[in-house]
């Protein structure tokens, strides 16, 4: 889903041309989704789900990626402020999904390296599809992983939790037809 983000009217100082120059006020429609992050990766040739801090260069180039308006002034986005690079990084960071995971004991997490080409293989191993890659992009990936999780083969109870499982059976009937065994 789209996010709306008021750019306030705002004059700047072009160093080029050594001139204050205006900006309009201005409402960008961004959207955080697969298509946006394979633009960024093609331009700038590193993965963006890592860990390591954007530049400022990099992060409004991002914005830009995300950008569904056709006719924007490049100048706006030289006109974001801290308040609205914070209201971005919000949208982006929100999970979008009522689903969550209970993580397995023991695990680690994966240091595999996540690019567009990656998640647009995920997607066709598991049968998404393509449409959803104009979805925010936490909604894709949770829809990936539950997918995935939906299609792991069921893992076989140990011995004694199928003991203890056939035993609560058993005294469930027993209590149930009322016998003794």
């Amino acid at each position: 889903m789209p996010k709306e983000i008021l750019i306030r009217e705002k004059e700047l100082f072009n160093e080029a041309t050594q001139e204050f120059y205006m900006v309009k006020a201005t409402t960008l429609r961004i959207e955080h989704s697969l298509i946006s992050l394979q633009k960024w990766e093609s331009k700038w040739h590193k993965p963006f789900l890592v860990d390591e801090e954007k530049t400022l260069e990099q992060t409004i180039d991002y914005i830009r990626c995300m950008t569904l308006n056709t006719t924007v002034d490049p100048m706006v986005y030289q006109a974001l402020t801290p308040q609205n690079i914070n209201e971005i990084n919000d949208y982006i960071n929100d999970p979008m999904t009522a689903t969550w995971f209970k993580e397995e004991k023991g695990g680690r997490k994966s240091r595999e390296i996540i690019t567009a080409e990656r998640i647009y293989y995920w997607m066709i191993a598991l049968n998404i599809p393509s449409e959803y890659k104009k979805w925010h992009l936490n909604q894709l990936m949770t829809l990936i992983r539950v997918c995935d999780i939906e299609n792991r083969p069921k893992k076989k109870m140990r011995k004694g939790e199928l003991m203890r499982r056939n035993s609560s059976l058993n005294a469930s009937r027993k209590k149930a037809l009322h016998t003794k065994g």
